[in-house]
């Protein structure tokens, strides 16, 4: 099951662009808000609110700005409402796309979507036609120098990890959702600071394709995740260190 935190990887490497431009700040705090709205203020009693609240910590979003998301969230504050919503759709060859989205105008962002997938040789399809192609799981990537390997197999495995691999210079740990808090404070409490922790759509049967086809279907994924209100893209392709390798060059 390796590969899963490759693209998490590309896309923390873009995260200090957006970050001085406000975008990513402004895609965690419409998470921050969802999660207050549906689960309450208080991040101890609600795992949705505590998982994006230290999303936003990780690209040092001030404090001020997270304690305001969750007041709009539970209503102490006036602000826009914003639903999520899930789009299926897929690139070239084939590859299944699934879309997490949060929006205040569900039209605008159906037009602007379907647009993405045409000019990037996809489609648009309707709701169920690849989620069942996906898992939730938990996903961590740790620098494969911080550890032994079997130190850190043993640990995760104690903490509820279903599996851990090597992939490339990194370990991947992979975790039910429920176990995902478990794990990652274990990981902290041996000082290992994950490069990527995400809970994630993880393809069940990942697809093998030829370079070129791979950089298309990424460059439709980067083109998804720069859309305003999309929060996270998945697919089926299997991102490997070659094809994250040939995108860096671009």
């Amino acid at each position: 099951m390796s590969g899963h935190s490759h693209w998490a990887t590309i896309k923390h490497k873009k995260g200090a662009a957006d970050a001085k431009r406000g975008k990513l700040w402004s895609k965690l705090s419409r998470a921050i808000i969802i999660a207050a709205k549906h689960g309450g203020g208080d991040p101890n009693m609600n795992l949705k609110l505590r998982y994006a609240i230290d999303k936003a910590r990780e690209v040092s979003m001030p404090k001020d700005n997270i304690d305001r998301a969750v007041k709009r969230g539970t209503g102490e504050l006036e602000g826009q409402t914003f639903e999520e919503l899930i789009y299926e759709g897929f690139g070239p060859s084939g590859v299944a796309v699934l879309i997490e989205v949060l929006t205040d105008n569900r039209n605008r962002t159906n037009g602007e979507i379907r647009k993405i997938f045409e000019k990037n040789g996809g489609n648009l399809g309707v709701a169920g036609c690849a989620g069942y192609l996906f898992e939730r799981k938990g996903v961590f990537s740790i620098d494969a120098a911080a550890m032994d390997e079997d130190s850190l197999m043993a640990i995760v495995l104690e903490a509820g990890a279903d599996d851990m691999k090597k992939a490339g210079a990194t370990y991947e740990i992979i975790c039910d959702p429920t176990a995902f808090q478990h794990v990652k404070a274990e990981l902290e409490k041996h000082n290992l600071k994950p490069i990527v922790a995400e809970l994630q759509h993880v393809p069940k049967a990942p697809m093998d394709l030829d370079a070129e086809t791979g950089q298309r279907i990424l460059r439709l994924m980067e083109a998804l995740d720069d859309h305003d209100d999309v929060q996270h893209v998945y697919s089926t392709l299997n991102i490997s260190e070659a094809l994250v390798a040939e995108m860096s060059k671009g």
